[in-house]
C-alpha cells in the first residue's frame, strides 16, 4: 500500500508551502545525506524489483553518476569524515531522478494489471 502524501495538498496552498518550505530544507540539511555528495532518490533502496527496472531505464551518465556518489559516500562513512563545504549537495541540484521513474513503472503496472483483468463478453 502507498503512503499518504499531503504534498500535492501543501503545493495548491502558496501559504502553506512559504512556511513549510523552509523547515523541509533544514530538514533535509539535517539528515546528513547532503554532506555526503548525496541526492535523496540515491537514498531509494535498490531491493524492489520497480526500482531495479528503474535504474535500468536511467541513462548511462546519471546511472554512472549515482554509483560514484553512493560509493563515494560509503568510503566518507567508513572514514567517519563529511565532504568539504563547497562539494555538499546544493539544495537546488537535489531533484528527483529516479522517483518519476518509478511512479511511471508502478502507473504502467497498473494499467498492465487492470488490461489483464479484463473480461471479453460475448453479444449473442
Amino acid at each position: 500500500m502507498p503512503a499518504l502524501s499531503l504534498a500535492p495538498y501543501v503545493v495548491k496552498k502558496p501559504w502553506l508551502m512559504s512556511m513549510l518550505k523552509p523547515l523541509a530544507n533544514w530538514y533535509a540539511n539535517a539528515a546528513g545525506y547532503r554532506q555526503l555528495g548525496l541526492r535523496a532518490d540515491d537514498l531509494i533502496s535498490e531491493e524492489d524489483e520497480t526500482v531495479l527496472l528503474a535504474l535500468k531505464r536511467l541513462p548511462a551518465s546519471e546511472r554512472y553518476d549515482r554509483i560514484f556518489r553512493i560509493r563515494r559516500a560509503t568510503q566518507l562513512s567508513i572514514q567517519h569524515k563529511l565532504l568539504p563545504k563547497n562539494e555538499w549537495t546544493k539544495t537546488e541540484d537535489d531533484v528527483p531522478y529516479l522517483a518519476p521513474l518509478i511512479e511511471q513503472l508502478e502507473a504502467e503496472q497498473k494499467e498492465r494489471d487492470a488490461l489483464e483483468a479484463l473480461s471479453v463478453m460475448k453479444n449473442h
